[in-house]
């Protein structure tokens, strides 16, 4: 049932990318999250009634807010406003260097280090970068302002999951994603009677689109990926995120008929690959973020952390 798990999150991040820019065409970057978050904190919340995970307090509930603001309401408002600029495959493939400026910030605030084979693997995937900027979009002009956007959306990820990293040391998974989906949604209240207009005036296809995102990315996703993750290696788990760009850009492909330039797919290629060589050589070294577990397991939350949990 893991590897089940594991596929539905991964075509469930994939599709969010699609359905995103699918929606772009209806909605403002605004209003879609504000309406996304809106649909997901409902399911999240249904779910927390009948798990009854006790609420964050403290400390833990000013993270879980922090995360919950960083990470569903600005990075779901910059990744919608990205993918207004470019197709689902190129945002995929720049959202997904995420997980490199994860660990450049572990090893600035958090004492990780600069290891040999970060510094390698953040040359190679910054070259990707470079060269999906170089290539632009598969959907016609090089639109820099796109690339940018999608940086920026890998920055605020990075910067939510370090926040999630240090509230799920005191704060239960569930309850910390009910409630920082819910901080999401309160952030993006400015964004409500925009969202009630463009309701009104939106195709049924486009609603449907905002209900899946809601209801799929951002509720079940969680849920799958926590399951499959308490069941299998969290390393081999990570591996499979990288899968994400991928699927994303066949599903682009067949369901919008857009795909990445050709210089895009180099770039993207060479990111994943800068990516898996900062992640691999990381997994053998012990480092602060090697945790004890009472039952003499060992887990590396570095794994945890680089890996996007909600991509879309």
């Amino acid at each position: 049932m893991s590897v089940v798990a594991a596929v539905v999150t991964v075509l469930l991040w994939a599709s969010s990318f699609v359905v995103i820019r699918f929606c772009g065409a209806a909605f403002s970057p605004g209003a879609l999250a504000f309406l996304r978050l809106s649909v997901g904190t409902i399911a999240l919340v249904a779910v927390a009634l009948i798990s009854r995970p006790p609420l964050p307090r403290g400390r833990g509930l000013a993270l879980v807010v922090a995360y919950g603001v960083l990470w569903f309401a600005a990075y779901t408002v910059v990744l919608n406003w990205a993918e207004q600029h470019l197709d689902a495959g190129t945002a995929a493939l720049l959202v997904n260097f995420a997980p490199i400026l994860v660990a450049v910030l572990a090893g600035l605030f958090l004492s990780e280090g600069f290891p040999r084979p970060l510094v390698v693997g953040i040359v190679v995937a910054f070259t990707g970068v470079v060269l999906i900027a170089m290539g632009g979009s598969g959907v016609g002009a090089n639109d820099r302002l796109g690339v940018a956007l999608g940086l920026v959306a890998a920055v605020l990820y990075a910067l939510g999951v370090l926040l999630q990293k240090v509230a799920l040391r005191t704060v239960n998974g569930v309850a910390a994603t009910w409630v920082g989906c819910a901080a999401g949604l309160v952030a993006t209240t400015p964004f409500a009677l925009r969202a009630v207009d463009e309701v009104a005036a939106a195709p049924p296809t486009a609603l449907a689109g905002v209900i899946f995102l809601g209801v799929g990315p951002t509720a079940i996703a969680f849920l799958t990926w926590a399951y499959a993750l308490n069941r299998t290696d969290a390393g081999k788990m990570a591996a499979t995120t990288l899968a994400v760009p991928a699927v994303a850009i066949v599903l682009s492909w067949l369901l919008l008929g857009e795909v990445p330039t050709v210089l895009g797919f180099v770039g993207g290629a060479l990111a994943l690959g800068g990516v898996m060589i900062s992640r691999r050589k990381a997994l053998r070294r012990p480092s602060f973020w090697t945790v004890r577990r009472p039952d003499d397991t060992t887990r590396t939350e570095l794994d945890q952390v680089d890996t996007p949990r909600s991509v879309g």
